[in-house]
């Protein structure tokens, strides 16, 4: 079903603002995963802002649903949302990544409130995921885990083990959405280690799958319904999602999967930002 004029852009004012909070975060720790964190930005306001229940007041909630950012070097972004929603004071950022800081480059769950696993060694993330899915299942809990997965993150070989497992065990209450930006560290995932034909991957090993564009909320808001309606076999969004998005110079380049800004480049991101958002 399509959002609302005003539902669609309190959703895409969201995004913008996180974004910029991003290049913000960037410029004044020195560098971060940015490109990647810009990529993940509309699927996750569309979770934290739409979807999942939870309460930034109380974030240890029983019945709260889970997410997990299994590529955790995406974590720059992740910490952006929880506190623009409150789970601690935003300004606390400003020494994302210092000494000191319980804000490392990914993110600690026994640090930072609003974090559900420790995540960035690539492909462990899923499995957490997966074992809270079952966990919740066991104890006829009715809670949801969501796990977000990069598509370089593909390339790690216990993302497979994952993949069969989830099937096996039936796991339906939880959606996974892969950030499809087609880019890694070293380059396009195509050349580093080609995960084409992805779709037909996910489907072989007994998943539904779901394509859409990563920066088309009704898409977006659509895919997430139609994952977390699925009772037959675990779901599986892939996302087509552009590396650095909303910043023109970033946009589609590797070099962005981790750096950092100076002032000239700051303004200009932030600048590409607000032209992108007319």
């Amino acid at each position: 079903m399509a959002l609302d004029a005003a539902e669609l852009k309190r959703l895409k004012q969201k995004a913008r603002q996180i974004r910029e909070e991003i290049v913000k975060i960037t410029y004044t720790c020195g560098g971060a995963h940015i490109g990647g964190a810009l990529s993940q930005t509309d699927l996750m306001v569309a979770l934290y802002y739409k979807f999942m229940n939870i309460d930034p007041k109380k974030p240890e909630l029983a019945n709260r649903d889970r997410f997990i950012l299994s590529k955790g070097h995406g974590g720059v972004g992740h910490a952006v949302v929880l506190g623009d929603l409150g789970y601690f004071d935003k300004e606390t950022l400003k020494e994302f990544n210092k000494t000191g800081s319980p804000f490392g480059m990914h993110l600690d769950c026994l640090k930072v409130p609003g974090v559900d696993a420790s995540t960035g060694s690539l492909g462990h993330g899923f499995s957490i995921a997966i074992g809270m899915a079952i966990g919740a299942r066991l104890q006829g809990k009715k809670w949801r885990t969501y796990v977000m997965l990069g598509d370089g993150e593909l390339q790690a070989g216990p993302v497979w083990e994952s993949a069969m497992a989830a099937p096996h065990f039936k796991v339906t209450n939880m959606t996974t959405i892969v950030d499809r930006n087609m880019l890694c560290i070293d380059g396009s995932t195509e050349e580093i280690m080609a995960l084409e034909p992805l779709k037909a991957k996910w489907e072989a090993f007994g998943w539904k799958v779901i394509e859409l564009d990563g920066h088309d909320f009704n898409e977006i808001c659509d895919g997430i319904e139609l994952a977390n309606a699925s009772k037959d076999q675990p779901a599986v969004i892939i996302a087509k999602t552009v590396k650095g998005k909303g910043v023109d110079f970033m946009e589609c380049d590797k070099k962005w999967h981790y750096a950092g800004l100076d002032d000239v480049t700051m303004n200009k991101a932030l600048e590409s930002l607000k032209k992108g958002a007319k």
